[in-house]
């Protein structure tokens, strides 16, 4: 955090939520994925991308089903193949077999070996991964419309004719073991890895997707291709084409590439059916810096017939009205929520209430447990039942506004859900009823049934200076040669296309200065507004109430002067809309109640309550979470990385302590936020199905009578000198692998025309995820880490240049070995006329792909605005990308990156040798 200080408050305790839905399979995609109406619903509420009204479906005769959905939002297509098999289906005592498949899909195949494909990829611009769940398989491509057929023929190819050799897997099995050292070094994964084993012991979901390394030190490639000839199959796929396509030629196409794969007789699956455990008790130490206490309860899989019920009642106890979540303005709970975890067959549900670092977990434990035993037997309020239902089904309007996240929806109600349309889950909604409810939740929120969980902080130590990792290395040269790719592949991805403008949107500003931004699209029938009030809060916090920003920033969400916290997300809930105020501030609401959601956002975000019994106990609350934050690895490191290249009294290495959070008062708030919080520092993005005469209209009658009062701050950093070498370790006992940044500041920023050649240079470098160098040299070739890249930090005054790799102890310094010899290789010489071409057709070709989702537009723009940068930055970019030479490529990393500088800061269980 160069630039800015992240805010500790309240939320920060809910990092242990966003681990979990890392975890990979743990929580499966239905977590994150709205469900949508269906057919049978009005009309105003049903989309057509979400109903079979628009959509284009097909089973060619070798089994494939086939679903292409348009979206215009962007000339973008996005490809998702789901193969119905996961772990569930894997050899006993090979957990990972899926896993391990999954990564040599990536390996080659006959007709487009593995340089191939990473060549395809690259020049593709686009992004493409895959992920292994229990139940489902998914590979998944967006790249420009234009090059669908490229994106279906290796999909084809993949499907029929993998090429699984034993000297890939050889070297591939180092880069997977890497990814489970990983994962083991997250306490999320460890913690839901022992709580899948009790929820379904006996079943076939009682290992998770990942594996272990045992399992693949005696898997074989010959393993891996049975599992490949078993399942991968047309007749067990599902592929979902989502985008600016003709869906009657894009299924011709889908039909040519895929026609020809034959169909196989698929093996017996093995049944889930887990037996609720009885009541068992888990303890972990943890690197977070507050402590949970959890209670998971068994609940039905996304395909069960009381799904809706399960996934409503989940929503109510998530609730911020919702008596769980009351136990934190109350004051006995840093955070408190709810998860529901659907698998197919089965899932769990997970409460969990945040204590502070060295705060009593037990009773954390009993009130959470109080509080849902009083539900248990009493039931939930009919009128937050009502209330879940509306939002679930507005909420899936929202699904449109992105072509990933719309191609993401429809695989799961195709592959997890088993549904023939996202839309056919609302009559299963509409139908879920307050008594339905009350019955699914004294059945499930059974104590005798609970895993319940203590996740303690524990202190990893200080950092310690030493000498840093390096030493020679020698291994075989990289493969410099242009890769000379298909007949097929060439001709549709070889020319490059001088880049044309993209539309800029619409820019205003209002009376009292706030720069409003709007960017018409109607691709749904919902509007969504962005915006943030730039500030720097080490830079305006007064000396000594360092902390006063996170007690601020916490505040909003208890309310206004008009609605106290239960009001104002009832009024939120009856629209229904999603808001969020602070110094960022959101709402997505849908478009016939546009100005009733402004009108609630100008309120929360201007009128904010800062009640005293609020802040008595928000002040609380940040102070017992910034004492656990000071002593998390997490913490240590990112202020090891800022020391490391900082000078020692550089305004963002200001930060709040316990101590100097309590001294802040309630005037100190006010006094703050009136100081702080001003129009004339203030962009919002206006992104949807409306006008900009009503966007401006509407904004100007809610946000226009706020006012500055004297002159606008001076709140940009200074400039920083170049930094110098220097080495840190960071202890974290609860890690298995260490995490490594190299870091140093820059002498440009990106206001500077050389960091357009420097972002082109990174992508043959670090950035190109599957054909950089790094990658190429730390992962493929020697399976040092498991990921690898590069990156630049840009700040209106101020740069810094990183490189960050995971790996094991006694492989860090041959990585950073490799990794400094790989950038001084690109001062050395030029970039190969390949390596250019490459870079240059992966960022050109990427630019639509930012225009592909409304979040990614308003956060594109709001990005420019905060670096004081104009809004056509991209367009200048993709001009500067088309003309540049491999020399202007090295002249600026030979002038701006100095290797011999980088310093090195590296988080795990103990320092390397």
């Amino acid at each position: 955090m160069l630039f800015r200080k992240a805010t500790v408050s309240r939320a920060r305790a809910a990092a242990f939520v966003a681990g979990l839905a890392l975890c990979g399979s743990a929580l499966s995609p239905l977590s994150a994925v709205a469900q949508v109406p269906s057919a049978s619903m009005p009309s105003t509420l049903v989309p057509p991308s979400l109903s079979s009204a628009q959509v284009v479906r097909a089973t060619l005769p070798n089994g494939l089903k086939v679903v292409i959905v348009p979206n215009r939002l962007a000339p973008v297509v996005t490809t998702e193949i789901n193969y119905l098999v996961g772990s569930a289906e894997v050899p006993k005592g090979f957990p990972g077999t899926a896993h391990a498949l999954e990564h040599m899909m990536f390996r080659g195949s006959k007709g487009l070996d593995k340089d191939q494909l990473a060549a395809v990829g690259t020049r593709l611009g686009g992004s493409y991964n895959a992920d292994t769940t229990e139940d489902v398989t998914q590979y998944f491509y967006t790249a420009q419309a234009q090059d669908l057929p490229v994106l279906l023929k290796i999909e084809a190819l993949r499907m029929n004719s993998l090429t699984l050799s034993e000297a890939d897997w050889s070297k591939e099995r180092g880069a997977i073991e890497q990814e489970v050292s990983r994962d083991l070094s997250s306490p999320a994964y460890r913690y839901l890895e022992q709580l899948q084993a009790i929820l379904f012991a006996g079943t076939p979901y009682e290992h998770d997707a990942l594996g272990t390394r045992p399992s693949f030190d005696k898997t074989k490639a010959a393993d891996l291709r049975a599992f490949y000839e078993k399942w991968y199959a047309p007749n067990n796929a599902v592929l979902v084409i989502v985008g600016n396509v003709n869906p009657v030629t894009t299924l011709q196409l889908v039909e040519d590439a895929f026609g020809a794969v034959p169909r196989k007789t698929l093996p017996a699956r093995h049944k889930v059916s887990p037996v609720p455990p009885p009541a068992k008790t888990l303890t972990l130490a943890t690197d977070y810096p507050v402590g949970f206490a959890t209670l998971a309860f068994p609940m039905p899989g996304s395909s069960a017939a009381d799904y809706a019920t399960a996934d409503v009642l989940s929503d109510v106890l998530a609730s911020q009205r919702g008596a769980l979540y009351d136990l934190v303005p109350q004051g006995k709970a840093l955070f408190a929520g709810f998860e529901y975890a659907p698998k197919k067959e089965a899932g769990f549900g997970l409460a969990l209430a945040a204590f502070p670092k060295g705060g009593d977990a037990a009773k954390a434990m009993a009130d959470m447990r109080g509080v849902l035993e009083t539900i248990r037997k009493n039931g939930v309020p009919a009128d937050l039942v009502e209330a879940a239902k509306r939002r679930e089904i507005a909420q899936m309007q929202f699904a449109a506004n992105s072509v990933s996240g719309l191609a993401s929806t429809w695989s799961t109600a195709l592959a997890f859900q088993g549904l023939d349309a996202p839309g056919d889950l609302v009559a299963a909604y509409q139908a879920v009823t307050p008594e339905a409810v009350n019955k699914l939740a004294a059945t499930l929120l059974d104590p005798a049934h609970a895993v319940s969980a203590i996740l303690t902080p524990e202190s990893s130590g200080n950092p310690v200076s030493g000498k840093g990792f390096g030493g020679a290395e020698s291994f075989a040269s990289s493969p410099d040669k242009p890769v000379k790719l298909p007949d097929w592949a060439e001709k549709a991805l070889l020319k490059l296309d001088k880049p044309e403008p993209t539309p800029q949107p619409y820019v205003s500003t209002l009376s009292n200065g706030i720069k409003l931004i709007v960017w018409p699209s109607h691709v749904s029938h919902t509007v969504q507004v962005t915006g943030q009030v730039r500030q720097t809060p080490s830079l305006q916090q007064p000396e000594g109430l360092d902390g006063v920003n996170d007690v601020t920033e916490a505040l909003f969400s208890y309310g206004t002067t008009q609605y106290d916290r239960l009001a104002f997300q009832k009024a939120l809930d009856d629209i229904p809309a999603w808001e969020s105020a602070g110094s960022s501030f959101s709402l997505q609401v849908l478009t016939p109640d546009f100005a009733k959601g402004v009108s609630l956002l100008a309120e929360n975000e201007l009128h904010p309550a800062f009640a005293d019994k609020d802040f008595q106990v928000v002040r609380q609350q940040v102070a017992q979470a910034q004492a656990g934050e000071l002593l998390s690895p997490e913490h240590l490191f990112s202020r090891a990385i800022k020391q490391a290249v900082l000078p020692p009294k550089d305004p963002t290495l200001r930060e709040a302590t316990p101590q100097s959070i309590m001294r802040v008062t309630r005037d100190d708030v006010q006094a703050y936020y009136k100081k702080v919080w001003r129009p004339d520092q203030t962009t919002i993005v206006v992104t949807g199905d409306v006008t900009p005469e009503k966007a401006q209209a509407v904004l100007e009658q809610n946000f226009g009578g706020w006012k500055a009062e004297g002159p606008a701050p001076n709140i940009d950093l200074p400039a920083v000198p170049l930094s110098k070498a220097s080495h840190a370790q960071v202890p974290d006992r609860s890690s298995v692998q260490d995490e490594v940044v190299l870091a140093e500041t820059l002498g440009l920023t990106a206001a500077h025309p050389d960091h357009f050649m420097l972002q082109l240079g990174n992508e043959v470098l670090g950035g190109g995820l599957f054909s950089s160098r790094l990658y190429r040299d730390l992962r493929v070739k020697t399976g040092y880490v498991y990921t690898v890249g590069s990156s630049f930090e840009w700040g209106r005054t101020r740069g810094m240049y990183t490189v960050n790799y995971g790996a094991d102890p006694d492989k860090v310094g041959k990585a950073q070995a490799a990794a400094v010899r790989d950038i001084k290789a690109m001062q050395s010489a030029p970039p190969s006329e390949d390596e250019l071409a490459l870079a240059k057709a992966s960022l050109l070709r990427s630019l639509p792909l930012a225009r592909a989702s409304l979040d990614r537009i308003a956060a594109q723009y709001l990005h420019l605005a905060e670096l004081g940068l104009p809004l056509d930055n991209a367009d200048r970019g993709a001009q500067a990308y088309y003309n540049a030479t491999g020399a202007d490529v090295q002249a600026a990393f030979r002038q701006w990156i100095r290797p011999d500088d980088l310093s090195s800061i590296v988080k795990g269980p103990a320092p390397a040798l």
